[in-house]
């Protein structure tokens, strides 16, 4: 893709280091948006900063669109030309700065991060009651869709502006489309693992390529803890059961060992997770932040290995 417009890359083997040589060269572009949606917002953003004019980049079978739209809305924070979005199947970059103050600089709050909060709902409903505060109940991030399926769980839910209060109630199943928000697949399932009867979750072609493959990794921790898990072309269907006590493992992403530590929360034993350091990639703070919550989670030090 990037050879297209005039980038050249030497990479290790197509491994790092990686060395480019530019400077990129807009151009009209087509690219494939099934696999990730992050291949369209750095274009985005490279676009923009290249003052493109003219040009448009069209994109077939688009997934994840909110994480489209919180770019096109940074872009536009910051004073970059944001490009005219086409039915998110071509984006045309006309050159004009949105911010007539040009190398201004920009005063800008970051937004709480609805992914990494998701876990700590999702223990909330499971072990709480807790209350999440820095979120904006408004944002355009797409996990934000955690809220729709713990109101579909009939967990005990508070949604206010400043705050969510969340606590345990008798978890039902649910149905879930997860497909433009997949990162939300983890804590789905642990949610869905107290559930009574069958969840269903649609999306999981889009977990093939995350830190590991999630849809397999999931279905083999979550067994490891007792919950049964089956996958059926793009569906993940889970079935809540007692959550045992288990050896799991992280496999070296982030998500999975959260996953697990919020799942075995309520487990009936010692729930281990071999290299739980794992969420360092991004949430450093999360087994603390567990283990703030109250004496529900107070045995958490056990888990971790």
């Amino acid at each position: 893709m990037l050879p297209e417009l005039g980038v050249a890359i030497r990479s290790n083997d197509g491994k790092l280091p990686l060395q480019l040589k530019g400077p990129l060269q807009p151009k009209n572009i087509t690219i494939d948006g099934s696999l990730s949606s992050q291949f369209l917002t750095g274009l985005l953003m490279a676009y923009a900063a290249s003052n493109a004019a003219g040009v448009s980049i069209s994109v077939k079978n688009l997934k994840s669109k909110p994480y489209v739209d919180l770019t096109l809305k940074v872009m536009e924070d910051f004073g970059l030309s944001v490009p005219v979005n086409r039915k998110y199947e071509s984006f045309y970059f006309s050159g004009k700065s949105t911010n007539e103050q040009d190398n201004m600089p920009v005063s800008y709050t970051v937004e709480g991060d609805w992914s990494g909060a998701a876990f700590l709902l999702v223990a909330g409903a499971i072990a709480g009651d807790i209350v999440v505060k820095g979120l904006d109940v408004f944002s355009t991030q797409a996990d934000k869709a955690i809220l729709q399926a713990l109101i579909a769980s009939e967990a005990k839910i508070s949604v206010e502006e400043k705050q969510i209060t969340i606590g345990p109630a008798k978890l039902k199943a649910f149905h879930f489309d997860a497909t433009d928000c997949p990162d939300l697949f983890p804590p789905l399932v642990a949610l869905a693992a107290y559930c009574e009867g069958l969840t269903t979750i649609e999306g999981v072609n889009r977990l093939a390529h995350k830190e590991s493959n999630r849809g397999l990794t999931l279905q083999e921790e979550f067994g490891k803890m007792g919950i049964e898990i089956e996958l059926q072309d793009d569906l993940m269907i889970v079935k809540g059961a007692t959550v045992k006590a288990a050896l799991t493992h992280s496999h070296h992403d982030h998500r999975i060992a959260m996953a697990c530590a919020v799942a075995g929360l309520k487990a009936d034993g010692e729930t281990i997770i071999e290299e739980a350091e794992a969420v360092s990639k991004s949430y450093p703070n999360f087994y603390e932040h567990l283990k703030s919550l109250g004496a529900s989670v107070s045995s958490l030090d056990k888990q971790l290995n």
